[in-house]
């Protein structure tokens, strides 16, 4: 079977960014990442993950390209994690990040599963719509928003050397 992607660029601009790629649902994570970046006009040579995803686009579990875990855990890679092993009918959704200090991001959403077409080649690219801009889009994190949420506190209120709520003992050493 064949899984019809539609993979569009996470952004602010009111045009839309994105790209309709075809692959075999045997083929690997790192297959579908590679048709990415080129359908998107990137090297490849970045690091990068994706994410399992809900219906409202909440992160979940990373597949990243290269298990950096040093063994401490399960981490799935990409080329050993199939297409098929984490999507179909009912998981359809995907978080692509390229890049980590641009962080390119990309909405990965499987739109059907079709039978395979004789004469064509997988992955294949169906569509483009849109350019991809030169640098990253923005991206708004809620730490940018941290000294905002410190400005409700007083200062004089606050005193540095009242440790009486706090669940440790100061002199521990």
């Amino acid at each position: 079977m064949i899984y019809r992607f539609r993979v569009i660029l996470d952004h602010d601009e009111k045009e839309d960014i994105f790209r309709d790629i075809e692959i075999r649902e045997t083929d690997s994570l790192e297959d579908l990442h590679n048709a990415i970046t080129q359908s998107f006009g990137f090297d490849g040579l970045e690091m990068a993950s994706f994410y399992v995803s809900n219906e409202d686009w909440e992160q979940g579990e990373e597949i990243s390209m290269f298990d950096v875990s040093e063994g401490h855990s399960d981490t799935r890679t990409m080329s050993e994690t199939a297409l098929n092993a984490v999507l179909d009918k009912t998981q359809t959704k995907l978080i692509y990040v390229y890049d980590f200090m641009n962080m390119w991001t990309f909405l990965v959403e499987l739109a059907e599963i079709v039978e395979v077409t004789e004469g064509t080649d997988y992955p294949n690219l169906m569509f483009v719509h849109g350019q991809i801009p030169d640098s990253a889009p923005e991206k708004t994190f809620e730490a940018e928003n941290f000294d905002d949420d410190l400005d409700e506190f007083d200062d004089d209120e606050l005193d540095v050397d009242d440790y009486s709520d706090l669940d440790f003992d100061e002199n521990w050493n």
